[in-house]
């Protein structure tokens, strides 16, 4: 059974249908990958498996329940963890109270001391700032503190949306670098991203999403070699 399936699953905004029927599956100890042009969906996919949007059609299972449509902090409670674009972190909060935030559904303060204490190895900057507002780091500074306070709940299924955006390349390659740890330390990965040729580096499984539709699927390397999806999404002619 895969960890999660998502099955015809559709999402309109307003008179706009943003997801056609989709479906694809993730398997415990992925990385998988979204990839696709600005406005393919590939947002609006996270934030309807997340809880954060309403699927108008189609079901979202994760661990073999059917979650679709269930309310976020529900979701985050049955081992989903969500890194939304643009970060959403908590600006006017400092860099410990947000990785507070991120462990706020548990109780085993020894183990959260622990988690916390991995997740600042991981990104030790923020150990470095932890008194500080977030609202003030850096965007690449914030973009690692939205994995870490995402890792403190402590997922089975982590959600990352475009931890790219916006990024100096060397921060970039730091944020990946990081990305692989956390997939070799055993937590499964849905990545959402516009740089496909850093995800599906990252990746074992790709999907690509054009207008709401999913037109190509497989093993990540060979996505890379197709010379459409090359010339598509990876710049090269």
């Amino acid at each position: 059974m895969a960890l999660l399936e998502v099955t015809d699953l559709h999402v309109n905004y307003g008179g706009i249908h943003a997801l056609r029927g989709i479906s694809f599956s993730v398997e415990e100890g992925q990385v998988v990958a979204l990839i696709g042009a600005n406005g393919a969906g590939k947002t609006t996919t996270l934030r309807a498996i997340s809880g954060l949007l309403r699927p108008s059609q189609g079901t979202v299972r994760f661990k073999g329940k059917n979650i679709t449509g269930k309310k976020a902090h529900l979701i985050v409670a049955r081992g989903m963890s969500h890194a939304p674009e643009g970060r959403g972190i908590f600006a006017n909060l400092s860099v410990a109270e947000n990785l507070d935030v991120g462990a706020y559904l548990r109780t085993d303060r020894a183990a959260i001391a622990r988690d916390r204490e991995h997740a600042l190895s991981l990104f030790p900057r923020l150990r470095e700032r932890l008194k500080q507002e977030a609202g003030t780091l850096s965007g690449g500074e914030q973009q690692m503190l939205a994995i870490a306070r995402a890792l403190l709940a402590r997922p089975k299924l982590l959600l990352l949306d475009e931890p790219s955006l916006g990024l100096a390349p060397q921060i970039v390659q730091r944020i990946f670098q990081i990305v692989k740890t956390i997939a070799a330390e055993g937590t499964t990965i849905l990545l959402v991203e516009q740089n496909a040729h850093m995800a599906l580096g990252v990746a074992d499984v790709g999907h690509v999403l054009e207008v709401g539709t999913l037109v190509a699927s497989g093993p990540a390397k060979q996505l890379a070699a197709d010379d459409a999806i090359r010339k598509a999404y990876l710049g090269v002619h």
